[in-house]
């Protein structure tokens, strides 16, 4: 009694999806090598699977370049060419790319000026003031940022020692006012006077 007829469409199940492929496949090189002994023949296979595993079967009497040559002048086309003109208009669009890039970057520093219009300078001045304020906006961010230990106010002596020594070194300053003189004398605890402070 003979086996009914398989309807051939996509086992869903992926299980089941994988054990036919590799019993076909495996079922397929054997008819490949099949013909390569008997018929002298040079075969070629390529297959993914649907996991994009790759297997591959060539005759032991050429190799994969050989049969892509052939089947070239086979057909009389050269399957290469295509993708190399891609290459080389890509390479051409990012010369160009590269080349206004370091047109703009000449501009910038004041070079190359002379072939643009007003309107084309205007834009450039424009650019450049807008840029120059960010970094002077971000400059004067982190001078009010204590973590770069730039200090604005007098009183704030303590967080500018904490910042450069520690906070285990900080000293005390006391400002006295002298009975003797119109000026104001700075101590610390060792009697060090004005000439001898200094910052690191």
């Amino acid at each position: 009694m003979g086996r009914g007829k398989i309807e051939i469409k996509k086992i869903e199940n992926p299980t089941n999806r994988q054990v036919t492929y590799s019993k076909r496949r495996n079922g397929i090189f054997k008819k490949a090598q099949e013909l390569t002994v008997l018929c002298d023949a040079k075969v070629s296979l390529i297959m993914f699977s649907n996991t994009n595993k790759f297997h591959e079967y060539i005759s032991p009497s050429t190799t994969t370049k050989k049969i892509y040559d052939q089947y070239q002048k086979a057909l009389g086309i050269d399957l290469w060419s295509a993708q190399y003109e891609k290459m080389q208009e890509q390479l051409r669009k990012l010369k160009d790319i590269n080349h206004k890039l370091k047109k703009e970057i000449r501009q910038r520093i004041g070079e190359d000026l002379n072939e643009l219009s007003i309107d084309h300078l205007r834009v450039l001045e424009q650019n450049m003031t807008e840029a120059l304020n960010g970094v002077r906006g971000r400059k004067e961010a982190k001078m009010e940022d204590p973590r770069y230990g730039l200090v604005d106010s007098e009183g704030d002596y303590e967080s500018a020692a904490a910042l450069v020594n520690g906070a285990s070194n900080l000293y005390a300053f006391r400002l006295h006012q002298g009975h003797h003189h119109h000026h104001s004398n700075l101590h610390l605890a060792g009697g060090f006077g004005p000439h001898d402070l200094r910052l690191p």
